[in-house]
């Protein structure tokens, strides 16, 4: 590995919408493991998920870059935006890799997407040719012995990263805001402001 490569993890998310819990995961990434800065990739359209539950991609992008703006560690990326969709995130991959040829870059991704890893276009490619950093969350299946996806578990390129569990959703704060709560202190405040102007998930 060349000495001058910058280490920056990947965050794929919908961030529907951008909440703390996202930030406090890419805050202890690059205070806790060797990982210096992060880029927020906001999905057009995940492939599991159904597209009518997300707000438009440019609003999804606003709040992304109004919540990371004053760190300079962080960065929003609306890279898939451009690529054909759905997005795919192989594909996402080997078109940054070759447009930012002087990173390595890790992928971070919550536990709950192991149990459906294999679901995943090209995912034993994927582990393969990137390292993952797995942070814990409640939402994950319990695996089983004899489970297909069980062997990933133990992948050399999975590192499990003790992260404090943030058990905040972003369908929990969108719950809430449809049922008239005041969800604030979930959500960075240019974020919160953002949504009660424009009357977002009521």
């Amino acid at each position: 590995m060349r000495h001058d490569t910058t280490k920056t993890g990947l965050f794929f998310g919908s961030f529907n919408p951008i909440h703390l819990g996202h930030l406090m995961i890419a805050s202890y990434m690059i205070e806790f493991t060797d990982i210096q800065n992060v880029w927020f990739i906001i999905s057009p359209h995940n492939p599991l998920k159904e597209k009518s539950t997300l707000l438009p991609d440019v609003n999804r992008l606003y709040m992304v870059n109004v919540a990371v703006e004053d760190e300079p560690r962080f960065k929003a990326s609306n890279i898939e935006f451009h690529l054909p969709q759905p997005s795919y995130t192989i594909d996402t991959l080997t078109y940054i890799q070759e447009k930012y040829p002087t990173h390595e870059f890790v992928l971070l991704a919550g536990s709950d997407i192991l149990p459906s890893f294999h679901k995943w276009k090209n995912w034993e490619q994927l582990l393969a040719q990137y390292r993952f950093y797995i942070y814990p969350r409640c939402e994950e299946s319990h695996h089983k012995p004899g489970n297909e996806t069980n062997a990933i578990y133990s992948h050399p390129s999975l590192t499990f990263i003790p992260a404090p569990r943030v058990e905040i959703s972003a369908s929990f704060i969108r719950n809430g805001i449809r049922e008239g709560k005041d969800m604030q202190y979930f959500l960075p405040a240019k974020v919160w402001k953002y949504l009660e102007e424009m009357g977002f998930y009521r």
